[in-house]
């Protein structure tokens, strides 16, 4: 299979990038890693007049930890993020979700932000962001912006992302003291797209008593579905906390759809299974910290 024909833009900084974009339009299409849009342009799924090739901009390729969160540049690749020890100790759940992206290969090329700009609600990244409350910093030709997670996915493969915008960086804050994370999913082959999957965060006060409790679902409605479990577990001790029904909680609140993969009711069952061991296991991490 071969692409449609499209003009090719190689821009060599980030003001050439955005007069291509603003000159494309709505026909303009940026490729940074490709793993999602090169398949999409062989099956003709996509069809840009202009591709917009930004891996030259090492201006992007940024990775930083700043004293509220961590900011990650457009070209900063999955395995870059992932194996950087001082992501890591900043904020945990961001290699905890990468080390489940696909296959080495896979990460080796593709970025953490061209997989926010996909908006795949089947992904792992979405639904990271989704749960800390991050936002996507969008640049135009004279213009920049903040768009928060909570407007940033607006449906399946689709975010605010406009014509004539390049997504430039994401930031994923960091979290106060005694907070854990973890992310549990599940997947008919390992490096395949999750059936079902939860990203999960716990907040403990002074006393170790559960302050805030919620999950990010993934797969399971258009956009990662955010879910506040607090009532269903909040103000105990973990040990005591009711999770199962905080499990049941989750799954009351999501819609997904059947495929070729799954049902509807074993997504739906998948999630609370998911959802209840990872809750635990962030517990445990807010515990230990």
């Amino acid at each position: 299979m071969k692409p449609a024909p499209f003009d090719y833009h190689a821009p060599r900084s980030l003001g050439e990038a955005l007069d291509d974009l603003a000159g494309a339009g709505a026909d303009g299409k940026v490729l940074a890693g490709g793993q999602s849009l090169i398949p999409m342009l062989n099956m003709r799924l996509a069809a840009p007049a202009h591709l917009v090739d930004i891996n030259r901009l090492t201006e992007l390729a940024t990775l930083d930890v700043e004293p509220g969160g961590v900011r990650v540049g457009a070209l900063a690749r999955h395995a870059q993020v992932e194996r950087s020890e001082r992501v890591a100790a900043a904020q945990p759940l961001l290699r905890q979700a990468l080390r489940l992206v696909a296959h080495p290969v896979i990460r080796n090329r593709g970025t953490v932000v061209g997989s926010l700009v996909h908006a795949d609600p089947a992904a792992e990244l979405p639904a990271v962001l989704a749960l800390l409350g991050g936002s996507v910093r969008l640049a135009r030709r004279g213009a920049t912006r903040e768009v928060p997670a909570a407007a940033f996915f607006t449906g399946p493969l689709e975010s605010a992302t406009g014509p004539g915008e390049l997504a430039v960086s994401a930031f994923f804050p960091l979290l106060p003291a005694r907070s854990g994370t973890a992310f549990r999913e599940v997947a008919r082959r390992h490096g395949d797209y999750a059936l079902a999957g939860i990203a999960a965060l716990v907040r403990l006060d002074d006393d170790l008593r559960i302050t805030a409790a919620r999950v990010a679902c993934v797969s399971a409605g258009p956009v990662p579905v955010l879910v506040d479990v607090t009532g269903a577990c909040g103000h105990r001790p973990p040990a005591s906390a009711d999770w199962d029904s905080a499990a049941r909680a989750v799954q009351e609140r999501i819609e997904p759809e059947a495929d070729i993969h799954a049902s509807a009711d074993y997504r739906r069952h998948l999630i609370g299974v998911l959802a209840g061991q990872a809750l635990r296991e962030a517990a445990r991490a807010a515990l230990d910290g």
